[in-house]
C-alpha cells in the first residue's frame, strides 16, 4: 500500500470515529504510528506521548513496540529527552546520533544502554487545557532520518493532531483518555464472562448504555467495581 493510499484510509477512518468510542479513537492514532513507521524512511519506533502540566504526568499511546514505550519510561525517569521537548517547547525536534547529543545527557546515556534507538524525529501535536502530546519517531541507526523524512513525518503528526482535535470537539477527548482502561477492563470481564470477543463485548456494553440512557463510561465504571458473583 503506497502513502497516499495509507493517507486516504487515515483521512476516512478520522471522519468515522463514533462520538463516544474511545476504541475507535485509539485505532486511529494506532494507524498513524503503524503508517509512520513504514513511511517514514528510518523509522523503526513510533508512539504518541501525551504530557499533563498540572500533574506532570505522561501517558504513551499507540505505541508500535515495546521499545517505544521504553524509550518514553525513559524520558518521564530522566524528565528530559526529545519528545517532551517537543511537547513543550519546540514544534520539531530532530537528533541524529543519540549517543553524542549533549542536550539530554542522562537520557542519551540510558537510551544507548538500555535500547537499540539511535536517532530520532518528534513533532508537536498540540497544547491544549495544560495537555500537550507529540507524535515520536525512532530509528536504530544514527542519520536516520532525511529531510524527506521530516516532511512525511509531518503529514502524519497532522493525522494525529486532527484526530485528537475532533475528539476534544465531542467533548470526548479527556473522557476517552481518563475511561480506556475502565472500558478495557469492563470488556475483559464480559468477554471472560460470557465468552465473546472484543467487538461482541463492546457492543453489549453500548447497549447496555443506550437500554439505561446512561453514558457507555458508567455502565463500564459500575460493571468494575460491582462484586464479582462466587
Amino acid at each position: 500500500m503506497d502513502i497516499h493510499t495509507r493517507m486516504a484510509e487515515m483521512a476516512r477512518s478520522l471522519h468515522a470515529v463514533p462520538e463516544a468510542d474511545p476504541d475507535a479513537f485509539d485505532q486511529v492514532l494506532a494507524a498513524v504510528t503503524a503508517g509512520a513507521v513504514e513511511h517514514v524512511a528510518g523509522a523503526d519506533h513510533a508512539g504518541i506521548l501525551l504530557v499533563e502540566s498540572r500533574a506532570r504526568t505522561m501517558t504513551t499511546v499507540a505505541p508500535t513496540d515495546d521499545v517505544m514505550v521504553t524509550l518514553d519510561t525513559l524520558q518521564q525517569e530522566t524528565d528530559q529527552g526529545p519528545c517532551l521537548e517537543a511537547a513543550w517547547e519546540h514544534t520539531e525536534v530532530w537528533v541524529d546520533d543519540i549517543a553524542t547529543d549533549g542536550r539530554w545527557p542522562e537520557l542519551s546515556r540510558r537510551v544507548v544502554a538500555e535500547t537499540p534507538a539511535r536517532s530520532s524525529l518528534s513533532f508537536q501535536l498540540f497544547t491544549h487545557q495544560g495537555t500537550m502530546g507529540a507524535l515520536n519517531l525512532f530509528s536504530d541507526r544514527t542519520d536516520a532520518f532525511s529531510h524527506e523524512s521530516r516532511e512525511i513525518g509531518r503529514v502524519f503528526a497532522t493525522h494525529a493532531a486532527l484526530a485528537m482535535f475532533r475528539t476534544r470537539q465531542q467533548g470526548e477527548f479527556r473522557s476517552a483518555l481518563a475511561s480506556r482502561d475502565t472500558i478495557g477492563q469492563a470488556k475483559g470481564m464480559i468477554m471472560e464472562r460470557f465468552g465473546v470477543d472484543p467487538v461482541e463485548a463492546f457492543a453489549l456494553l453500548r447497549k447496555l448504555s443506550q437500554d439505561s440512557n446512561t453514558p457507555v463510561t458508567d455502565v463500564a465504571q459500575r460493571l468494575v467495581e460491582s462484586p464479582r458473583s462466587t
